[in-house]
């Protein structure tokens, strides 16, 4: 198997593996509080809420250090141990406690930090100048087909049920963990590539006139040095400015188009801005404006036109369509731009998107629609902006034939 082809499988095993583990999680964070008020009347008494506000807590505060995990477990051991951990939280569905779903959700926080960090390390390794667009878009396709597969496994497991029984729930579960486990297996299934043409690998000849070279570093001298990038990383200017982009985030095509970059990043990020304010706007004339904060049994207030599921399914298309655009570009600028530093950036990027995506939870609590659609108006602008100014930048040093990396 030639090098780049050796490359390409590790992505396609990449995103395979997240497609299994994540059509396993998601499907269970889609469906944990319907299957939590089932077990209402029982000893259990936790709530998915609850858990969510741990699991991102714990996930933003675990980002900064998750770059030494990966620096001393390597990015294919700390994604197969992270795996593990999603599986556990899932089977805990099995026979549920409030301890022990507790427990879980406070472990696979942590679990998550290191798996979106060493995957963006993986990532980075298996990718080079012209394939980072590529990679970042086959990997993103495959990631968000676990949410057809997993939504459609429960719509035949069980057909639209609200009150989910125990056999119900443990078939479920017990087939949803297993589904995790084949993807945490798959990592097995990467092999270490090539170190010609990857991202953040020096030329060899560069080094050819040194006479002493520096002496390997041990474990502990790696976990500190990738800890202490982490920190620098986060008050760089480019990392400030994409941080503001990753704040607003919260498809395959992009990524597959943009292999030859030949107009770059940005008129992928500008469609998925367009699309996503067509989104908003149809959102705030479909749905009424006390919609996020109705009690459970829903609002009789009216919407600017006749609410539509219809209207609401495209919204939805149209939502998923952007983020397509903005993650695959994300993950390609910075694959990119902190090539030598994949880690540490990653950890930087997951911390900052945690922390947005916990405050989200929080205020959609209290904010009607109309102020929660404004603030994201107001973020995705400047989020774009921040996205562009990093491109150009970028692609001006490049142009006068400097690296990404003296930026």
């Amino acid at each position: 198997m030639s090098p780049e082809s050796k490359k390409l499988y590790n992505i396609i095993i990449l995103g395979v593996a997240f497609m299994f583990m994540f059509t396993a999680f998601q499907t269970c964070g889609n469906v944990e509080q319907t299957v939590i008020r089932s077990l209402n009347s029982t000893d259990f008494h936790g709530s998915g809420y609850t858990s969510m506000a741990i699991i991102y807590g714990v996930f933003s505060a675990s980002n900064l250090i998750t770059p030494s995990v990966v620096a001393i477990v390597g990015p294919q051991l700390s994604m197969l141990a992270s795996g593990l951990f999603y599986s556990m939280y899932i089977a805990v569905f099995i026979q549920p406690f409030t301890w022990s779903f507790y427990t879980a959700s406070v472990f696979i926080g942590m679990a998550a930090a290191v798996l979106w960090t060493a995957q963006g390390s993986c990532l980075t390794m298996n990718s080079d100048e012209l394939t980072i667009g590529r990679n970042s878009g086959i990997f993103w396709a495959l990631l968000q087909s676990s949410l057809f597969f997993g939504n459609l496994y429960i719509y035949f497991a069980w057909q639209g049920k609200t009150q989910i029984s125990d056999s119900d729930r443990r078939t479920v579960f017990i087939a949803l963990t297993v589904i995790s486990l084949v993807g945490t297996v798959l990592f097995f299934l990467i092999r270490k590539p090539d170190s010609e043409n990857v991202l953040g690998e020096e030329d060899p000849s560069d080094d050819q006139d040194m006479e002493v070279s520096e002496p390997p570093q041990n474990n502990m001298t790696k976990a500190v040095d990738a800890f202490k990038k982490s920190l620098k990383l986060c008050v760089t200017k480019e990392m400030l400015l994409l941080s503001v982009t990753t704040a607003y985030t919260g498809g395959s095509l992009f990524g597959l188009l943009s292999k030859n970059n030949r107009f770059g990043r940005n008129p992928v990020v500008l469609l998925g801005i367009l699309v996503h304010f067509v989104a908003f706007y149809l959102i705030f004339l479909n749905m009424p404006g006390d919609a996020p904060v109705a009690p459970a049994e829903g609002t009789d207030s009216n919407a600017y036109i006749k609410s539509s599921k219809e209207v609401a399914i495209f919204c939805s298309f149209l939502l998923g369509l952007g983020d397509s655009c903005f993650n695959t570009q994300l993950l390609s600028i910075l694959g990119f731009l902190y090539s030598e530093d994949s880690a540490p950036a990653f950890a930087v990027f997951k911390f900052v998107q945690s922390i947005c995506a916990a405050t989200a939870f929080f205020y959609s609590n209290y904010l009607l629609l109309h102020w929660q659609l404004l603030v994201m108006v107001i973020l995705g602008f400047l989020g774009t902006i921040s996205f562009f100014t990093v491109e150009w930048e970028a692609a001006a040093i490049v142009a006068r034939g400097s690296d990404y990396r003296s930026i």
